[in-house]
This record gives structure tokens, sequence and C-alpha cells, in this order.
């Protein structure tokens, strides 16, 4: 069953509809689809093709393989694809890139619309020195010409990103679309969870499909993990590794740098360095490989929201949720896994995850309130962060302004995300005294707090949202 990518296949849709009835000047419209591995882009444009029931053409690239074999390879889905003229590229062995092509847009009928998918296309096209030019070319003489939807998918982010550059030769002949990990609502709708458990379910499984389809309905957090630890090759065990290894290959200083944030927890640069093996990290080092890691979004570094910028206070996270919570448990209990173990990770998860997850959660709180507001009770708010000194002490969750830096800090609040107590009016005061050392906040800032579950009434909160609350932000 397919299950949530209501939008992404609406877009798709939409783009093919277009395709369909013409009118024009190019016919043809190339879409570069871009998201991580095991993120199911692939599942995502098979299930589009096969509803749209168009003929269409599917094409695998295979990473550093040999540039005839990969010509072959395309000659060979082309002839085999249910495309009208497919026939055309039986058994020929297209010297070029730019032959392939061509033989691929003779092969595309002219009287119904029809979708080419090239599968990883950044790895086709790194085989051939100009191959972005080549497919430049054949783009603008014949493809674009043919009622066409060309879908490039692509898990290298900054790859696909380059493609799309303004110096490159592809530049403006595509639309850009994003495929994210599965959000909270489609994890829980995945899951057969709700509330508290739906955001346990997103965070075990970083809203990675093949790991959230092994969660059966009715299992509990405990029962998912006890079934996905017994086995090595659980889509919980291995989609971290093979995530790791396309992202960050053989870089060690990468892995280490990931660890320190994911797996010990550190977020300032300082803190980062020194949990380097040898005596720390070099600084020179640490600063190129944050720069990468950045660059490949599995880091975010966040900044102190209040009415005074504070760059120099910047903290890091793992900012692909798929990672998050793989490099606090998983990696660290491989072993142990290997070796029928599994009942190790199970008590290190049961020992440690209730701290690890008021911290993950925390993101995934503020973005949820991000598709929530502004509102009708909020009007002014635009931006939503956090707040921090440089000793951490005190730290709000949350802080609702106007802008980045904010000229009104609208609102202050706390995360405090248990099943077992409901936010209370000892909460609030404490994040009222904690209040006084937000620059652009005062005694009359309205205070608001998120839980997992509940508040007691008159606890002194202007707002508050629960788990469930959240979880509707992610059902537009």
């Amino acid at each position: 069953m397919f299950i949530g990518r209501r939008r992404e296949l609406a877009e798709l849709n939409t783009l093919f509809e277009t395709v369909r009835k013409g009118g024009r000047g190019d016919k043809g419209i190339a879409v570069l689809l871009r998201g991580r591995r095991r993120v199911g882009k692939s599942r995502l444009v098979t299930e589009f093709v096969a509803r749209s029931g168009a003929p269409h053409v599917y094409f695998q690239a295979a990473r550093r393989a040999p540039a005839q074999q990969e010509l072959n390879s395309l000659a060979e889905a082309v002839a085999a694809s249910d495309l009208p003229d497919a026939f055309l590229a039986e058994d020929t062995s297209p010297a070029t890139l730019t032959a392939a092509l061509t033989l691929l847009a003779n092969a595309l009928p002219e009287d119904q619309a029809s979708v080419v998918v090239i599968d990883e296309a950044p790895w086709l096209l790194e085989g051939f020195s100009g191959g972005t030019g080549e497919l430049q070319r054949v783009w603008d003489r014949l493809l674009s010409r043919k009622p066409v939807l060309l879908l490039l998918l692509g898990s290298d982010l900054s790859a696909m990103e380059q493609l799309m550059a303004a110096d490159q030769p592809f530049f403006g002949r595509a639309t850009e679309m994003v495929l994210n990990p599965l959000s909270p609502a489609e994890v829980a709708a995945m899951t057969g969870t709700s509330g508290i458990e739906a955001f346990d379910a997103y965070l075990i499984t970083g809203g990675q499909p093949l790991v959230a389809q092994e969660w059966e309905a009715g299992m509990s957090p405990e029962d998912f993990l006890a079934e996905s630890y017994q086995r090595p090759t659980s889509a919980l065990v291995v989609s971290g590794s093979r995530s790791l290894e396309g992202e960050v290959g053989g870089s060690h200083l990468d892995h280490e740098v990931l660890l320190a944030v994911g797996a010990h927890g550190e977020r300032s640069f300082s803190a980062i360095q020194k949990a380097g093996r040898e005596g720390g990290f070099a600084s020179a080092s640490l600063s190129q490989a944050l720069t990468r890691l950045q660059e490949r979004r599995l880091l975010a570094a966040d900044e102190p929201l209040s009415t005074r910028p504070s760059s120099k206070l910047r903290r890091f996270r793992v900012a692909d949720p798929a990672l998050r919570y793989w490099l606090a448990f998983v990696e660290p209990a491989l072993a142990d896994i290997d070796r029928g173990r599994g009942d190790l990770a199970v008590l290190r998860h049961e020992q440690n995850y209730p701290s690890w997850r008021g911290r993950a959660v925390e993101p995934v709180v503020r973005e949820s309130l991000a598709r929530l507001l502004p509102d009708p009770q909020w009007p002014r708010v635009r931006q939503i962060g956090g707040w921090w000194p440089r000793n951490n002490s005190p730290e709000i969750d949350i802080i609702g302004a106007d802008a980045r830096p904010a000229s009104e800090v609208v609102f202050a609040g706390t995360i405090k995300w248990r099943g077992d107590r409901p936010l209370d009016n000892r909460d609030a005061r404490r994040l009222a005294q904690d209040l006084v050392s937000v620059p652009g906040a005062g005694p009359q800032t309205p205070l608001v707090g998120v839980t997992a579950s509940a508040a007691v009434p008159d606890a002194g909160f202007a707002q508050v949202w629960t788990a469930q609350d959240l979880l509707a932000a992610w059902q537009h």
C-alpha cells in the first residue's frame, strides 16, 4: 500500500497534465527531483507512472559504471519499455551520450504524453566529459519538442543543485522538486500511531519509508525496536550505514564529526573540537568538515533568536532526521546486534531515550509551530527559534518573533515532552524567571507551552500545544 506523498503526487500529476494538454512553446517538461537515499524517490515516481497510465521508460544509472555499459543499458531500457517506437532501440549500441539520448527522443511518441525517468541522473552524467552539456543540447533540440515529462532523480543533493546552477548548461530548463522524509503525520498513518507515540515513531524511523513500513499496526515503539534489533538486516539497522556510505564515503573526519554531534550530543564548535580523538580535531579541519556536512544537509547550525544577533553562539545539530536516532542509538549497538545481543541495544534505548528525545524533538516542534503560525492569535509570528547564552544557561526552548533578528519577541515557550506529567504552574514560573535574560523579552511577554499530553488548567500559559495539535500541522 502506498501511503502519503499526496502533495508530491499532485504536483507531478499537474506537470503531466500540462504536458498532456499541450499549448506551451516547449511540449516537454523536465523535472529535477532530489532527495536522500532511501527517502522514496523511486517508489514515488513508480507510483506516479502507474497512476498516469502513460507510456514510459525507466532507466537506473549505476555509479562509476563503464561509460559504454551505461550507454548500452540506456538503449536496452528504451527497447524494453512500452513506448510505441521502442523497437528503434533494439540491438543498438550508442557510441556517445548524445547518441543514446537521441535514440530515446526518437522513440518517444509525437501524439501522446509520455514519461521518461532517469534515476540517479548525476551518476549517468558524471561518466561523460561534458555530459550535462550533451543533455542540454538533446533536450533543446529534440526531447523538449516531444510531449514528455522527463524526471531526473538524484540522491546527491549538492550534485543535483549544481545541475541547476547558473553557470551550468541545464540552468533554467527544469522544474526543481525536493522529496523530504515522510512527515510526522505520514509516519503516524503508516505506523498506526497517534500523539506522543506518533512522534516517537517519527524520531526513531527518521521518516524513512523503508523503515516505517516494518512498523506493524499495533506495535509500540518498544515492540518495534525489540523486533528490529533482533535482525542485523532490519531496515532500521542498515539504513544509517547506507546513508553514511553515500553521503560521507571514506571521509573518516566527517564521520567522526557527525558522531560527536549525533552520538555524543556536542553542539558548540569548541565542544565538538574537544570530542575528537587524540587531543581533539584541528580547528581548520573541523571548520572544513562542518562546512561540508552543512552543504550536504547532514548538519544544521542554529543561532539564538532575539532582538540581538548572536552568530557567535551557533549550535550544531544533525539535520538529517534519518541519522538522528541512528547515530545516537543504532551505530553504537552494531557490534551487539551482529553477535545476537539486540537486547543490549534495547536496554541502551530504554536507559537513554527519554533524555535524548527531549532534545531531539525540539527542532521537530519548532518546525511544526512554523507550519501552524502565523494564525489569528499570533499574526505577527514569522520566525520560530530558541534562545541560549554562551554558557547555555538558561535555555529558552521556543521564541516566536516577527523576523530574524527580531524587532519584537512575540512569545517565549517551554517544551516538556513527557508522558507522565502535564505542564503546570511550576513550568510557567521557571520560564518567566529565565525569560529576563532574553534580549527583547520582558515580564509582559506572553508564555506558551508545548507538551506531549496536556496542561493543568490555569497553568499560566497564553497557549499550549499538545502532540496531537502539532501532528495536525503536518496534515495540511
